[in-house]
């Protein structure tokens, strides 16, 4: 009866997922550590030796860059030390070559360069708090300073970003380049450098108007198509970022997430599009939440991340490609490391 028993906890254990979170914290569990190790060390073996990394068709460079870099950083490498060290490197100088004059970070004839800008702000200034290279040091904060006044800029009449900066989109905005925008800069404020609280509650405010009956965030403030999940999950932790946990405001972001990211139906693994990007900043929130409501999340979205892994240690979910997913998941599942700032408790 025993060895029944032994052999049955063994199987509910070998699934993860099939037990409640308070029987099992699968962040602890090995079978995580060996699944992170294999994803970035697939991320690392495919770094270009220029130092980037890129999308299906070679699309979205320096966000993909960015994207991989802050997953390699989450391990608690740094540019100096660890396993991945001399990866953190090439992306940090590949990074650096990549800004413009005019502070932007990224190729100014791309139609979305505003993602890029964003991801890269919220990676150096990580990079900057750890650096211990006093002229590599000094370059990253006229990086970011210069940066951090380019969002700036390019922040809309509303308040909002759109996929490029407003002067080169006629004004347009929508809620997930504002959030990545705004990630940025709060980051970018954490690690010391300055940035006008006036652009972050202007971008706050933006976030408020494109909230809908529902409680969710709509596309953008001009389109009134209804609110939609992964947005309304990276506004959230946006929210988080900036200090708001309690208004009015994020506490209906909150009650539809829970209806329509997670738990929500399909036992919180389905979001109707874009699955990755809301769970990207939704465990944020719920890693922010506390141990408790982390962990039930955790088991849940864990198993589901751990369950599509290739063979070879990345991810093949999306159209967007491989970095993308593997830099995703391999940040989540390493949230509960603590090493990165903006994602701290």
């Amino acid at each position: 009866m025993a060895r029944l028993v032994c052999a049955v906890v063994a199987c509910v254990v070998t699934l993860g997922f099939a037990i409640p979170a308070s029987a099992v914290d699968l962040a602890k569990d090995p079978k995580v550590k060996l699944s992170v190790r294999k994803g970035l060390d697939w991320i690392a073996r495919n770094q270009r030796r220029q130092g980037y990394w890129e999308a299906n068709q070679g699309q979205y460079r320096v966000a993909m860059t960015a994207l991989a870099g802050t997953a390699l950083l989450a391990e608690g490498s740094t540019t100096t030390r660890g396993k991945y060290s001399k990866q953190i490197r090439l992306t940090v100088d590949y990074l650096i070559e990549m800004q413009r004059r005019n502070g932007l970070i990224g190729y100014e004839n791309d139609y979305r360069y505003t993602y890029g800008h964003g991801f890269t702000m919220l990676f150096l200034s990580q990079v900057y708090g750890e650096e211990e290279d006093a002229r590599r040091r000094k370059k990253l904060k006229q990086v970011l300073t210069d940066a951090v006044k380019f969002s700036g800029d390019a922040q809309t009449t509303r308040g909002g970003w759109g996929y490029v900066s407003a002067k080169d989109g006629r004004d347009f905005d929508e809620g997930s380049t504002c959030v990545t925008q705004v990630q940025g800069l709060r980051a970018c404020r954490n690690a010391g450098i300055p940035v006008s609280k006036e652009i972050i509650e202007r971008a706050k405010k933006y976030i408020a108007d494109c909230q809908t009956a529902d409680g969710g965030i709509q596309y953008s403030f001009q389109n009134k198509g209804g609110s939609r999940p992964p947005i309304t999950a990276a506004a959230v932790a946006t929210m988080f970022n900036s200090g708001d946990y309690e208004s009015d405001v994020v506490k209906k972001m909150m009650a539809y997430c829970e209806k329509s990211v997670w738990p929500g139906t399909g036992g919180g693994r389905r979001v109707s599009g874009h699955f990755h990007y809301a769970h990207y900043y939704y465990s944020q929130v719920m890693y922010r939440k506390g141990k408790k409501d982390w962990n039930k999340y955790f088991n849940d979205i864990g198993a589901e991340i751990l369950r599509k892994q290739s063979a070879d240690g990345s991810w093949k979910e999306g159209y967007i490609g491989p970095i993308y997913v593997t830099a995703i998941n391999t940040t989540i599942l390493q949230l509960g490391n603590g090493y990165l700032p903006i994602y701290q408790r």
